[in-house]
C-alpha cells in the first residue's frame, strides 16, 4: 500500500517512542512510503526552530528519511481545500504519490475523512484500516 505521512506524524515518529514512530517502523517494512521537499522542509523547520535539534540531527533525520521514502512533487489543486494552504500541498502531495491514505495528527485534514482518491486518517485508526484493506 503507498502511504503518506503527515508532517506532524513523522515529527511525533523521529522525537518520541509511542504510535508514531511504532508504526512508522511498520510502514517501512511492509508499504511503501510517500514524501515531498514541501513535507522535508516542515520537518526541518519544525525540528530546527521548535524543537531545537542541530543542523546535523536534522539532516541525518532527513536522510533516513530520503532512503526509506518515496520522493513526489506536490500536484496543484484545482482549487482550495483546507483553510491552511500547508495542507493543500500535503493533499497534492498525496495525489502526486497515488497513496492509499494520508495518516495525520491535523484535525483539518481528519475532518475531511477523504479526498479524490484516498482516506485521510489517524495514526491510531491505521491498524483496522490496514486489516479492512487486504480484506
Amino acid at each position: 500500500m503507498r502511504i503518506l505521512f503527515d508532517t506532524n506524524v513523522i515529527i511525533a515518529a523521529f522525537i518520541t517512542r509511542g504510535v508514531c514512530g511504532d508504526l512508522l517502523d511498520h510502514c517501512i517494512r511492509h508499504h511503501v512510503l510517500i514524501t515531498s521537499e514541501f513535507i522535508l522542509n516542515e520537518f526541518k523547520e519544525n525540528l530546527t526552530h521548535k524543537f531545537r535539534y542541530t543542523d546535523e540531527e536534522v539532516q541525518e533525520a532527513i536522510e533516513l528519511i530520503r532512503l526509506r521514502m518515496e520522493m513526489v512533487k506536490p500536484k496543484m489543486l484545482k482549487e482550495p481545500i483546507c483553510r491552511d494552504p500547508d495542507d493543500d500541498m500535503i493533499l497534492g502531495t498525496a495525489l502526486a504519490g497515488d497513496v492509499k491514505c494520508i495518516i495525520t495528527g491535523d484535525k483539518d485534514l481528519l475532518v475531511l475523512r477523504s479526498y479524490e482518491t484516498f482516506d485521510i486518517i489517524s495514526p491510531r485508526e491505521f491498524e483496522s484500516y490496514e486489516s479492512e484493506s487486504l480484506i
